[in-house]
């Protein structure tokens, strides 16, 4: 799928689909009670992207919610947190972090039969091509210094002091991960991939010695960003589903991840006439996250696409597991199983920049 069609396909709303739908008197009851300033009538409609957690625009007179709720059906273990979403979000709410403002988080299934939280609609650009073709040269790079100053941003945030200090487990970050990663990718498997055996054995054996602890994302990109409708800036960053503490390279280098992918996949910019287009370079971006944060530089950047690869694969193999299951939110998830493969091989690619030998 290419940006522009991603564009049309994933941004506003529509209908609620009927395998989403719920009792929305139930949430109306619920919203009265729980939400401040709540008052109808109510208009429920879901929007377009998200496929994970299926989310839907609570539309009243005075007002515009957002509603996030785990899918229904057969789920994997800690997948779909949306309770963490809602904790994390009402934490940086504290700091004044570009978040939605969080109202509450109802636990209890018997309302439309999964959790769900409620947070504030923000007004402004969700974008879905990376490269801002309607954007001149010089509005593209405030808008991508914009973006890694957000994210430093995160890093520095006191975790401790906003209440987050068992948000996560301090240390060992990668180690987890790939552990994590590899046990939702084995459940969801559907066929074997030698690429993806190889790289849950060799990531384990060569994971950098974690050096810091922070608030991480877990999906930092374009399309999980609201911009100000015409200014140049971040007003809320969206999907906290995988966030957690854990070290901010995975966050940054994921991140990095368009400057190496092709520019003939959806938000790749390798191969593009960067400084044409006002983009900043991978380098320029490195130089400028690290003097925000008080890093010297980046060692080893291979091994860190290398994860993030792997772990892009982990992610479109559970989703295609979901497809398997009957639970993915969206008919784009079938696509997902086809990306495995792609994945897994340009992840080996990078282990192999980063010193890897296969016997083949």
């Amino acid at each position: 799928m290419t940006d522009a069609n991603a564009q049309e396909t994933f941004s506003g709303t529509k209908p609620v689909e009927d395998r989403h739908r719920f009792d929305e008197t139930a949430l109306f009851a619920w919203l009265t009670q729980h939400v401040e300033g709540f008052s109808g009538p109510l208009e429920v409609r879901q929007f377009k992207g998200g496929q994970s957690n299926p989310t839907y625009q609570l539309v009243t007179p005075s007002h515009t919610y957002v509603l996030r709720r785990k899918p229904p059906g057969k789920l994997l273990p800690s997948a779909h947190a949306v309770d963490r979403e809602f904790r994390v979000i009402s934490a940086l709410n504290t700091i004044h972090f570009p978040v939605a403002k969080a109202y509450a988080l109802c636990s209890d299934e018997a309302v439309i039969g999964s959790m769900f939280y409620v947070m504030d609609n923000v007004e402004g650009r969700i974008l879905w091509d990376t490269r801002l073709p309607d954007a001149e040269p010089a509005e593209r790079r405030a808008i991508f210094e914009a973006k890694v100053d957000t994210l430093a941003d995160l890093h520095l945030a006191d975790y401790a002091a906003i209440g987050l200090a068992d948000f996560g487990k301090p240390g060992n970050y990668f180690s987890r991960q790939i552990d994590r990663w590899s046990k939702q990718y084995r459940a969801s498997e559907t066929q074997t991939l030698k690429p993806m055996n190889f790289l849950m054995d060799w990531l384990v054996e060569t994971t950098p010695v974690d050096d810091q602890t922070t608030i991480v994302h877990g999906d930092y990109r374009l399309d999980n960003m609201i911009l100000h409708p015409s200014e140049p800036r971040v007003v809320a960053v969206l999907d906290w589903e995988l966030s957690t503490l854990g070290n901010p390279l995975a966050d940054f280098s994921y991140f990095l991840m368009q400057w190496v992918m092709s520019s003939a996949e959806r938000s790749g910019l390798a191969g593009l006439d960067l400084q044409a287009m006002g983009i900043p370079s991978l380098e320029e971006t490195v130089e400028r996250y690290c003097a925000r944060t008080g890093r010297a530089g980046l060692p080893n950047l291979d091994w860190y696409f290398a994860y993030n690869l792997f772990r892009l694969g982990a992610i479109c193999q559970g989703i295609a597991g979901r497809v398997r299951d009957g639970t993915a939110a969206s008919p784009q998830a079938v696509a997902m199983g086809e990306r495995v493969l792609p994945l897994a091989e340009a992840a080996l690619s990078f282990a192999k920049k980063a010193g890897a030998r296969t016997s083949d």
